[in-house]
């Protein structure tokens, strides 16, 4: 799958509220009450990631989970991230 020229990736950022644009990658945090309510994030953001075949690179300390997506066999950010970060985002919100 092709990388995302810079256009398309100011373009799909206005679509992904939270969501950092870096020259290789989308990064986002979220915080939680507490460290069970993380994981249970984590483990939603899990089976979510398996059912599109795209997995984010993932940090948890304690309350705060960060993750970063990016589409490393295409060397950038990619249709798949972009994808993959509105789901995140419609999770996060249910």
């Amino acid at each position: 799958m092709p990388r995302l020229d810079s256009d398309q990736l100011l373009q799909f950022a206005a679509t992904l509220p939270g969501w950092q644009l870096r020259p290789d990658a989308l990064r986002r945090s979220f915080e939680f009450p507490d460290f069970v309510a993380a994981i249970q994030f984590v483990n939603d953001l899990a089976a979510l990631a398996e059912r599109q075949g795209h997995h984010p690179d993932i940090d948890i300390r304690y309350n705060r989970v960060s993750l970063t997506l990016s589409s490393h066999d295409s060397g950038g950010v990619t249709e798949r991230d972009v994808t993959l970060a509105t789901a995140i985002n419609q999770l996060k919100s249910a």
